[in-house]
């Protein structure tokens, strides 16, 4: 039954948007931000987004059903070997990561990814890479939604063969504004909408 309901939303959506669920660290804070997002990619592009989160453990051969990825929390990220192996196959197999440090989370996050990918390194991407551009323009790279220790927001970038396969923001906390708990204003909650709908369609272009 499960298998029948899957294959039945998996052709009625485009798109659907899977949220990784990680030991160590609050993998599930702010539960409404991919609700959030799928409903602006809805009204603003042609995409049908399916418009409930997705989690999915990295271990789990799911993943490879969901094109991108995100991953946030505060703090510590623990990644099994197991999972660092299907995660490693996911990413070089055309699937896209995007993970957003939510203050906390910067040193657990490079290290999980260096063991993901032991010969790769982050990489700072240039404001002009299609990212920052592919619909919405941002000439200065990420925005900066939140303050956490006033550093200028960065975005870095894991490639394989010359693919993106992780987009990493840090000191921006972009997925922060694609909820309202915060009470951001709403130029501050527009800037993050159109980066992470930048960020999605960029994936999708991978």
């Amino acid at each position: 039954m499960k298998l029948i309901l899957l294959l039945l939303l998996l052709g009625q959506y485009d798109l659907y948007l899977a949220r990784v669920k990680y030991r160590g660290g609050d993998w599930y804070n702010d539960p409404d931000i991919l609700v959030n997002l799928a409903q602006e990619l809805n009204k603003r592009t042609t995409l049908r987004v399916y418009p409930r989160q997705v989690v999915v453990d990295l271990k789990s051969d799911e993943i490879f059903n969901y094109p991108f990825l995100f991953l946030t929390g505060h703090g510590d990220i623990q990644l099994s070997d197991e999972e660092v192996s299907n995660l490693r196959r996911y990413l070089t197999s055309g699937g896209f990561l995007y993970a957003d440090d939510d203050y906390g989370m910067d040193e657990y996050f490079r290290r999980g990814m260096k063991k993901v990918f032991p010969n790769l390194e982050f990489v700072e991407l240039p404001f002009d890479h299609p990212i920052y551009h592919i619909l919405y323009d941002f000439p200065n790279g990420p925005p900066k939604i939140h303050k956490h220790t006033g550093k200028p927001p960065k975005g870095y970038g894991i490639f394989y063969q010359g693919r993106l396969v992780v987009y990493y923001t840090y000191e921006s906390n972009v997925s922060d504004g694609w909820t309202a708990v915060h009470n951001d204003p709403p130029e501050k909650r527009e800037q993050a909408f159109r980066m992470g709908i930048n960020i999605v369609l960029y994936a999708l272009t991978q």
